[in-house]
């Protein structure tokens, strides 16, 4: 049967096939085909190819694949997966249950280096969590999200792929030239593409290992030069950088409110605030607004433009975000 199928050179063939599995335009159906110097990749869609791949799409036949697809397929149940890079997350009570689910994975088509489950909730100040590692041997990964790459570790910083929209949505809202200073900035998913659309950025984390990636990103991203890493508490900083911000990112939802006092000493005469919370359903915005307008004092004028549920954090409770305008009076 004839498919379309992305002509490479061998020696790149595998590196354009998780290029290929990760933008979902991998045909899962046919199996890949060599011939001489060349790999034929088949696609579902030449339309799906990422432009960044520069590839040569051609017709060609191509064998149907006759070994099961998916974890599903083989295990009679759909399993509850995350992907993280090439690591898949599985989140399950039962070791053996979790093993077999992480046997499926391996054995399947899904694009995986490392399978682990989840061995500890969120913890400790710096919230990272353990894990069991159930096949391959290593928590570290390169995710992808809007055309960036972040290298992290999971057993070492915090990190979750779900907000990929939400820091899309923020960072779609800052301009070339303004001040953003990212006050818990993990490994960079707010802080580097914020420096991508031209921001100048401080990002600061307690964590150092996060730091190091932070360095790291920028750096493999080509932004290193308007991202200033800061390893240490975002207080410590206040005074140096005070009336510096255009834009502010709150991005510790448990704990944000004790950084307000801090966040207007950082703010500018016009500041945008992203400020998120946890909230029980019956008042998820009025928490954070009363908190805000209560450290902006008579300095500022607030004024909340947009009022957004992230998504359920737990029963009855939300994960929020509000972005804020802060005008000095």
């Amino acid at each position: 049967m004839s498919v379309p199928c992305v002509a490479v050179e061998r020696e790149r063939g595998e590196a354009v096939r998780e290029r290929l599995a990760e933008a979902d335009a991998l045909d899962g159906d046919h199996e890949i085909a060599a011939d001489g110097d060349a790999i034929y990749i088949p696609v579902v869609d030449p339309e799906a190819v990422p432009a960044d791949l520069d590839a040569r799409i051609v017709e060609r036949d191509a064998a149907e694949r006759d070994r099961p697809r998916t974890p599903a397929e083989i295990l009679g149940y759909e399993p509850s997966l995350e992907r993280l890079g090439d690591i898949v997350i599985v989140d399950e009570d039962d070791d053996e249950r979790a093993q077999e689910i992480a046997d499926a994975v391996m054995a399947s088509d899904v694009p995986c280096g490392t399978v682990l489950n989840r061995a500890s909730p969120i913890e400790g100040e710096l919230r990272v969590r353990r894990w069991d590692v159930l096949a391959g041997n290593g928590t570290e990964t390169v995710h992808r999200e809007y055309g960036h790459e972040f290298l992290l570790d999971v057993a070492e910083v915090y990190f979750s792929p779900r907000l990929a929209t939400e820091r899309h949505r923020v960072v779609e809202q800052a301009d070339a030239g303004e001040t953003a200073i990212d006050m818990f900035a993990g490994v960079g998913p707010y802080a580097v593409p914020l420096a991508s659309r031209g921001a100048d950025v401080v990002a600061c984390d307690l964590n150092e290992r996060a730091v190091d990636y932070l360095r790291e990103n920028a750096a493999r991203n080509g932004v290193a030069d308007r991202v200033t890493a800061v390893a240490g508490d975002v207080r410590e900083v206040a005074d140096e950088r005070a009336g510096a911000a255009d834009r502010l990112v709150m991005n510790l939802p448990h704990s944000a409110g004790a950084f307000l006092d801090t966040a207007v000493r950082l703010a500018g005469d016009d500041c945008a605030v992203h400020y998120y919370d946890i909230q029980h359903e019956d008042d998820p915005f009025g928490p954070g607004t009363r908190a805000i307008r209560e450290a902006a004092g008579e300095e500022y004028d607030v004024a909340v433009e947009t009022e957004r549920v992230v998504r359920s954090y737990a029963p009855h409770e939300y994960n929020v975000c509000l972005d804020v305008r802060l005008t000095r009076n």
